[in-house]
């Protein structure tokens, strides 16, 4: 018979792990859903397991519980003996966070920028070349002048001289610094779509590869609403969304304030928004306006950027929108800055911001 019978395809049943490694899944969403409440995550969970059967017979949402605690996620030991989560359970939602948005990543060195000038970087390459004055000794390859050596003088009476040595060349890595810049006004969360738990996903993800794979490099993590301010990496998977406006400028301008501190020569600045901005703060009242773009907040918006411009600081724009007027407020803002502007589904977001990170490292010594 020539041709191929397709039937309906029918998945094998998941082999996961133990009931316990799903719950702590699933629990861990909930934490960063909830902002970090572990009641309401564990009154969400209890309510998932009613409604679908996750628990099995024997081992119950309590047992869950007592495990999270022996194994160190949670912890009741504070005055008011409610559960609160650990630096593990934080290290955790990161790790779940990254593998889920990147992929698996290994582990490198110190930093992983790679510039394509040898020297005497902290990279090792694997071109050889002969000993230079100034050398040092951690850069011999002793295999290679070993082999050099008995080639040149011969087995009996074994020495080696200068000329045996033989050099492992070492490469210059790039190091950056870069800020975050996490949207948390109202619309985040607005006509019922979430787009802060995306937002605050790709934040943890990024802070973690940062973390492992390029520990030379530098991660300042900022919200704005009304105003703005920096937060810790351990804060990122409680973040919450607030009845608040929209100040680009505030972001803007703690971005560039946090970034002269650093000695990095590479600087940039990665946004992620879904609306245009709506508000300034002079002295101490707010000048707000969410009606269309406001020539008044516009102009102080594109000021800072042509600024982050001059300062050699691009900004990168990852827009969670697609409102006509707003690709308008993004293009110009983008140009001024001569930055770069992605207009990204929630789903795709995790995926630009790391091609975006590993493309725009330059070379700067």
């Amino acid at each position: 018979m020539i041709g191929y019978r397709f039937t309906k395809f029918v998945p094998q049943p998941s082999k996961g792990g133990s009931t316990y490694d799903k719950l702590l899944e699933i629990f861990l969403q909930l934490l960063v859903i909830t902002g970090g409440d572990v009641s309401e995550a564990l009154n969400w969970l209890t309510n998932l397991d009613k409604e679908y059967d996750i628990t099995e017979e024997g081992y119950g949402i309590g047992d869950f519980v007592d495990q999270l605690k022996g194994d160190g996620y949670l912890t009741d030991e504070n005055p008011e003996g409610k559960f609160e989560v650990t630096a593990k359970t934080d290290q955790k939602i990161r790790k779940d966070a990254l593998e889920e948005i990147f992929g698996k990543l290994k582990k490198g060195g110190k930093g992983s920028h790679r510039t394509f000038y040898s020297g005497q970087g902290d990279e090792k390459s694997t071109d050889m070349r002969e000993y230079r004055f100034g050398d040092t000794l951690d850069q011999i390859s002793m295999t290679e002048s070993i082999k050099n050596a008995q080639v040149n003088h011969g087995l009996d009476g074994f020495m080696m001289t200068e000329n045996d040595l033989e050099i492992m060349e070492t490469e210059y890595k790039t190091q950056t610094s870069t800020v975050l810049m996490i949207d948390i006004s109202h619309s985040m969360i607005l006509y019922g779509e979430d787009r802060i738990t995306p937002a605050k996903k790709v934040a943890m993800a990024l802070s973690e590869l940062i973390i492992t794979k390029y520990k030379k490099d530098t991660l300042d993590i900022i919200v704005f609403g009304n105003d703005a301010w920096q937060i810790k990496i351990k804060e990122l998977p409680y973040l919450q969304v607030g009845p608040y406006h929209t100040n680009t400028v505030a972001g803007l301008e703690l971005a560039m304030d946090l970034l002269r501190r650093r000695k990095n020569p590479n600087k940039q600045i990665f946004m992620i928004t879904d609306g245009k901005p709506t508000c300034l703060k002079e002295g101490i009242r707010y000048y707000k306006n969410s009606f269309g773009l406001d020539s008044k907040i516009l102009n102080k918006t594109l000021n800072l950027a042509a600024q982050c411009r001059r300062l050699d600081i691009p900004v990168t724009t990852f827009m969670i929108a697609s409102d006509p007027y707003l690709k308008e407020f993004v293009k110009e803002f983008t140009e001024v800055n001569n930055g770069n502007a992605y207009y990204s589904s929630l789903k795709g977001l995790g995926n630009l911001i790391f091609e975006d990170y590993k493309k725009n490292r330059r070379k700067k010594y």
